[in-house]
Parts: structure tokens; C-alpha cells; sequence
């Protein structure tokens, strides 16, 4: 009995083994997905990292080899820059690692610091997509008067998005939900198909701080500015309806945008917080994640590269033509009329072109605390970078 009892209990254990590493995804690939997934996934991981690293870090070095570009409207710009950045350096390389080897080798704290730093820069670049909005709002709209943005408003918005980040995300490293590996088992994230009522707190106000509250503040923001700019071209030529255009198409490509990086993922959340014991494919599962990283990719085109200053500066960078004063100071700020706020980013410069203001215009009805005159906007002469 003793030699027929060793065999069993030898295949017993070696079945038992068998399960275990397949079913922990720190030991072995999850079972029933074949291997060309995780190729798949880690070609896209590599394409998105390297366009995501090559992309940003453009920005951050056209940022700090022209001194022009530091203006306070450019310091959320260069944030959202910084913040893509790590998302890529950290959570997008992990990421292509994991999915080449097919499941998550390097271990359990690699992914507290995957999941940690995927989840915190992700939302400091989203927050950055909402103040950036406030602040065009704030710069073209006037609502505190005669109170223009300047560079102790830009760092107050800076300080905000990466404490207010934090405070939402660090909550899991202590123990209000946790970072734990993704049902594909190559990236991981906050703990959504937990079934503790404490966890489930954690996963609503979480979403309601870092994905309903910014977004409410885009579509506030970038819906006054809207309403003032059609309320300022109301009734003018078509020539003056062209700057209206210009930014609603921005407007409305930045929404569409946000839309497509975070609601698969913002969705998928709630539904699992909601089911946790839903069955899904984990292939399914993971492409809100991969939307969510598609972000640092596209912000950069969206906002920066889209934006004037920017590009002149980047045209000068690699063709080396026109030339930039030594001492680094943008000479229209010293021309008659020109003010600091020449240099306050696209929108203001677009805005400034509509024809307002002369003796037989209308008056706008707004007050001093909503949207002030357009006319007030000084109009560049020149670019931040001049050709």
C-alpha cells in the first residue's frame, strides 16, 4: 500500500504544482491564453512606449533650450509632458517586459510600483487636461476681473494636480484597496473585483475625484469658452468666425480625445466595482488599459505640437533657421501695446483676432465676473520663437 500510496501522492503533488504555477501570474503565463497574445500586446506596449518617450521628451528639451516657452500657460503643457513621460518610462516599459515574458516575472513589488505609478502619473496627466482647461478659461474669459494668469497661479495649479494625485492614489499602498496584478496577469492596477465593501468605497470615490470631477471642470470651462467666443462673433463676417472655428475644432478634438483615453477604463471600473464576480475574457480586460496608456501618445500632438509657439520653436530646433535674441527675451514684449499675455498660448492669440470693440460695436451683456471683452487680448506681432 506504501508503494502504491508514494505514485499517488507523487502525481497528486506534481498536478497540485502544475496548478498553482499556472494559475499565479508571478510564476507562469494564465492558463487558456495563448502565447501570441502577449506578443501582440508587447509589440503595441513597444510602439506606444517609444512614440510616448520620444514624443515628451521632445517637449521637456524644446521647453529648457528655449527660455521663451516658460510662460505660465506652458507650465501645465510641460506638467502633462513630465507626467506622460513617466507613465511611459515606468508602467509602459514594465509593461512591454511582462507581456514579452507572458506573465508578470519581475514580482509582487514591481507591481505595487507598476500599479502605483501607472495609476498616479495617469492621473496627474488627467488632472493636467482639467487646469489646463481652467486656465484658458481663466486667461480668456477674465472671471476675476482684471487678474491675469501669472507664474505664482501657474505653480499654485502644479502644486494642486500632483498633491491632489496623490491623495487619491497612494490610498491603496496603505490598505484602502490594494495594486494588484490585472486578469491577464502582465500589468497591474487597483483591486477592482474585490467584493469588500471598504474596497468598493475606494473604487467610487476614486472615480468620482479623478475622472467625474475633471471631467465636469473640462466641459465647464471649455463650454464658457465657447458661449463667449460665439456670443463675440455673433452677427460679424465670416473672415471673424474663422478664429471660432479654429478653437472648436480644438476644443472638440481635446474632448473626444479625453473621451477615448478614459472612459473605456473609467466604465470598465464601475462595472466590475459593480459585478465583481462577472466573467470576462482577459483579453477583453485589458484594452480599456491600453486606451488609458494610448494617452501619452496623442497628448503631446493634441497639445503641444498643435500650439504655434511650440511648433516654431521645435521648426528652429531641427532646421536651425531664424535666430533667437542672446539674451533670451522675446522682443515683442518691449513693443508699444504688447503685453506679458502675448505670450500666454494659442487660445488667447486666436481669441484676439476677433474683431471687437470700436464705438459702433455692441456691448456684451456679461458682467465683470463672467467673460470679459476679447479686445482687451493683445495680439503678437510675432511668434514666441521668431523665423
Amino acid at each position: 500500500m506504501d508503494t502504491l500510496s508514494l505514485p499517488v501522492n507523487a502525481v497528486s503533488y506534481t498536478v497540485a504544482a502544475e496548478l498553482s504555477a499556472t494559475d499565479d501570474p508571478f510564476s507562469a503565463p494564465i492558463r487558456d491564453i495563448e502565447p501570441w497574445n502577449f506578443t501582440i500586446l508587447a509589440v503595441l506596449m513597444f510602439v506606444v512606449t517609444s512614440l510616448s518617450l520620444s514624443e515628451n521628451f521632445l517637449v521637456m528639451f524644446v521647453t529648457f533650450k528655449y527660455k521663451q516657452l516658460r510662460q505660465p500657460l506652458n507650465y501645465i503643457i510641460v506638467n502633462l509632458a513630465i507626467a506622460d513621460f513617466l507613465v511611459s518610462l515606468i508602467g509602459g516599459v514594465i509593461s512591454f517586459l511582462t507581456n514579452a515574458r507572458g506573465y508578470f516575472f519581475l514580482g509582487k513589488w514591481a507591481c505595487v510600483l507598476e500599479g502605483f505609478a501607472v495609476t498616479f502619473f495617469g492621473i496627474v496627466a488627467l488632472w493636467s487636461l482639467a487646469v489646463l482647461s481652467f486656465e484658458r478659461f481663466f486667461v480668456i474669459c477674465r472671471p476675476l476681473g482684471n487678474i491675469r494668469l501669472q507664474a505664482k497661479h501657474a505653480i499654485l495649479g502644479l502644486l494642486f494636480v500632483w498633491t491632489f494625485s496623490l491623495i487619491w492614489t497612494f490610498p491603496p499602498v496603505l490598505g484602502w484597496n490594494r495594486y494588484t496584478v490585472s486578469k491577464i496577469g502582465t500589468t497591474c492596477e487597483p483591486d477592482w473585483y474585490s467584493t469588500n465593501v471598504i474596497d468598493h468605497s475606494y473604487i467610487i470615490t476614486f472615480f468620482s475625484t479623478c475622472f467625474i470631477l475633471p471631467l465636469g471642470v473640462i466641459f465647464f470651462c471649455y463650454g464658457k469658452l465657447l458661449r463667449k467666443l460665439r456670443k463675440v462673433s455673433h452677427g460679424r463676417l465670416t473672415s471673424a468666425r474663422k478664429p471660432e472655428r479654429q478653437v472648436t475644432r480644438m476644443v472638440v478634438v481635446m474632448i473626444v480625445a479625453f473621451m477615448v483615453c478614459w472612459t473605456p477604463y473609467a466604465a470598465f471600473s464601475i462595472l466590475v466595482t459593480a459585478h465583481p464576480t462577472i466573467e470576462l475574457d482577459p483579453r477583453l480586460v485589458s484594452i480599456p488599459a491600453f486606451f488609458s496608456k494610448t494617452a501619452a501618445v496623442y497628448n503631446p500632438i493634441i497639445y503641444v505640437f498643435m500650439n504655434k509657439q511650440f511648433r516654431k520653436c521645435l521648426i528652429q530646433l531641427f532646421t536651425g533657421t531664424g535666430s533667437i535674441p542672446d539674451n533670451n527675451l522675446n522682443q515683442t514684449s518691449e513693443r508699444h501695446g504688447i503685453t506679458a499675455e502675448s505670450h500666454t498660448g494659442e487660445m488667447s492669440a486666436i481669441a484676439a483676432r476677433i474683431p471687437v470693440g470700436g464705438n459702433g460695436s455692441p456691448r456684451s451683456d456679461d458682467s465683470p465676473t463672467d467673460c470679459g471683452s476679447l479686445a482687451q487680448l493683445p495680439i503678437p506681432e510675432n511668434k514666441v520663437c521668431p523665423m
